[in-house]
């Protein structure tokens, strides 16, 4: 943990400012609260009554101290103090001043719900003993992410107690922190864990957000994912029992990784609701004309602007927050591009927010994955955020979805598919054609599903979504997804199709972790997970989308297939290069990659780009810096007709050990051994895993 007075002196100059020290202090009489608004008049501390959350006990003014911050001191600012505060202001475009609204202070650290609906902000304590625990930091090539959500998780874990299921607790449970280290990830990466609220229209409809987009405050843990005990207990047990989940987790070495929405906030559109950011300075928080009216390039109502230091310096400080109090150890920013969005409301990844995220020594050692796009103009800018980032890469989705799915559905109607195999191969190798050499491949997380649209089991089972539980008429979620159901719309018992599936799954996460770059596996796929054609799940809270721990033989046979494959790459350096491999040179700086075609010849350009040939072979040696050297042989066919491939020369006298193939319905613990010329036979749509051992 960096030391404040440590982190304070190498900040960016957008920290340098009378925004330090914002939210409450604590000293030995009392504390002290600080809150910024550039357009307020009046500000007031409202304390109340522990037990009865509407009855005030004291309301002090708050004194301009310069800057736009405003200040009050007074003893019943204590550990546990339920608390709001009243802002006051002119009329006039943009401002939206109600000074009888009583607000969440934006930096607290604890939450409680009112008595009408309102929130009141609670004084935290936070101390907490780590006990020597520290963070993995475990390096980015070695790192598998495992996107999940608190809830959905454990909720149907038949090994987790009743009393924990759904909980922070529960997923530091050992049955859970099992299935997490026999599976071989290294990272949970959780859905939003924020404090956050359900938008009216979805209450109207009796569903609610189970996804958790909607923030209402970025310091406070989301209480209803705690044991009811802690709940009882207040929001210092919240924050402890969530602070306990980091504590086990990584002593069991996984670290945990915050999906954070910094971009909007749950008070919507003009008219939403007022809770926080919009009482006490809508024109500075909120993107917006000069009229007022909301610039929305997230499609929730609102757009928080950072382009102001204020709201800029609110998403650093949360992170610091999170990073060093709570210990976290990354963050994936939804809509990113939101945030480096300047005040011309353009992207530029020089962004003030986005150089000090990545150069304030307080995150240096966390990991930094953006979502690349939001829904505002040029929103689209995967391959754009610079050194220091990582980033979700669509477009290696789309390209892998397309090569065993909608691809092979096109060849079954046309004959032929329609695009070679280059695109793919380029995913396969690290996508270098959408990050730069000083990022390298480790750049891209690779993923081709996540908690946003089809499971890895919809995937191949449905050719449109089916929505239409979420109460608007299935004009919601993605309309294109290269999703190919083999032949039948959803559930079927055609023992044909279902073979088809499970083989093409198989191939889809066989793809995603013998891929260069990190790879992300959605919750549940490593178990053919199913929300039955539901491609925009975030309002269901039922069995829908919790973790089904009952598996079928099928989905056993799944699971093992996945471990395998996470311990072949982590066994296997040449699978995640640092570096981009080079065609065929043998220099210091990077790997080297090879590529042959069925017949074991260098592949030629026509074999690239022709449609009827999509079959490869990809040599690949581990970058110099791993200390042993390890090649690996990579056979894909990407058409339902078999074929007989050569195995491609090698300089030395080794030979091929085979470690896996896409085409067994479970892995098997047979090593065959083969001669480089020797003809290896290749079912439809499948792959094949060989690691050269030299001299053999």
């Amino acid at each position: 943990m960096v030391p404040p007075e440590a982190a304070a002196s190498s900040r960016p100059a957008l920290l340098t400012s009378t925004l330090d020290d914002l939210g409450v202090r604590l000293g030995p009489d009392g504390g002290t609260l600080r809150v910024w608004s550039a357009h307020a008049d009046t500000m007031q501390l409202v304390i109340f009554d522990d037990v009865d959350l509407d009855w005030a006990v004291e309301t002090l003014p708050m004194t301009p101290t310069g800057g736009g911050v405003f200040e009050a001191s007074t003893p019943l600012l204590r550990p546990g103090a339920r608390y709001a505060i009243r802002v006051g202001g002119p009329h006039g475009p943009g401002n939206t001043f109600n000074p009888a609204s009583l607000l969440i202070e934006p930096y607290s650290r604890g939450l409680v719900s009112g008595g009408f609906g309102d929130w009141r902000s609670v004084v935290i304590d936070g101390s907490f003993d780590w006990g020597g625990v520290g963070k993995p930091r475990i390096p980015m090539d070695r790192t598998v992410i495992y996107e999940g959500h608190v809830k959905g998780l454990t909720k149907r874990h038949p090994l987790v107690p009743p009393a924990l299921h759904g909980t922070y607790a529960g997923l530091a449970h050992p049955a859970m922190i099992e299935h997490l280290l026999s599976l071989g990830v290294t990272s949970v990466e959780l859905l939003p864990v924020h404090a956050f609220a359900t938008e009216p229209r979805l209450l109207q409809l009796g569903l609610s957000n189970y996804w958790g987009y909607n923030s209402v405050n970025f310091f406070t843990p989301h209480a209803p994912y705690a044991t009811a005990a802690s709940r009882a207990e207040g929001p210092e047990a919240v924050l402890r029992e969530f602070k306990g989940m980091v504590k086990l987790l990584h002593e069991a070495g996984l670290e945990v990784i915050l999906d954070v929405v910094y971009n909007h906030t749950a008070e919507e559109g003009i008219g939403g609701p007022r809770t926080s950011l919009r009482g006490i300075d809508n024109r500075s928080y909120y993107r917006q004309t000069d009229d007022g009216v909301y610039i929305d390039e997230t499609g929730c109502g609102n757009a928080v602007n950072t382009a102001t230091d204020a709201a800029a310096r609110l998403v650093l400080d949360s992170l610091r927050y999170w990073a060093n109090d709570v210990q976290v150890d990354g963050f994936r920013f939804d809509l990113a591009v939101t945030l480096g969005r300047d005040a011309t409301h353009s992207f530029t990844p020089d962004h003030p927010l986005l150089r000090a995220i990545r150069d304030d020594d307080a995150l240096s050692d966390v990991k930094l994955i953006a979502e690349p796009w939001d829904i505002g103009m040029g929103g689209w800018q995967t391959g754009s955020f610079g050194e220091g980032w990582h980033e979700w890469n669509d477009r290696y989705r789309d390209r892998v979805r397309n090569f065993w799915l909608s691809d092979v559905d096109y060849a079954r109607r046309a004959s032929t598919a329609p695009v070679g195999i280059g695109g793919f191969a380029t995913r396969l190798a690290g996508s270098s054609n959408t990050f730069s050499d000083e990022r390298g491949p480790l750049a891209s997380v690779n993923f081709v599903t996540a908690h946003d649209g089809f499971t890895l089991r919809d995937l191949v089972s449905y050719d449109v979504k089916h929505n239409f539980g979420n109460g608007e008429q299935n004009r919601d979620g993605a309309e294109t997804n290269r999703s190919y159901n083999h032949g039948a719309e959803g559930k079927t018992d055609d023992p044909g199709i279902l073979a088809t599936r499970r083989k093409a799954m198989r191939n889809l996460m066989g793809t995603l972790l013998l891929s260069a770059g990190v790879p992300m596996i959605t919750a549940g796929d490593e178990m053919g997970r199913t929300q039955r054609g539901n491609n925009n799940a975030y309002c269901h809270d039922s069995p829908l989308t919790w973790l089904s721990w009952d598996l079928a033989p099928w989905q056993h046979d799944l699971l093992a297939h996945t471990r395998r494959l996470l311990a072949l790459r982590r066994e296997n350096p040449a699978l995640r290069p640092v570096r981009f491999a080079r065609l065929g040179e043998r220099i210091p700086s990077a790997s080297v990659m090879e590529w042959f075609d069925e017949n074991g010849a260098t592949m030629s350009s026509e074999r690239w780009t022709n449609p009827s040939h999509r079959t490869l072979q990809y040599l690949a040696t581990s970058t110099p810096e791993h200390e042993e050297l390890n090649r690996i042989l990579l056979i894909v066919h990407g058409n339902e007709s078999p074929v007989d491939v050569t195995l491609p020369a090698l300089e030395d006298e080794g030979e091929y050990v085979e470690l896996w193939s896409s085409a067994d319905e479970a892995p098997s613990d047979e090593s065959p051994r083969f001669s480089p010329g020797d003809t290896v036979a290749l079912s439809g749509t499948s792959m094949r895993l060989f690691r050269d051992e030299p001299g053999g």
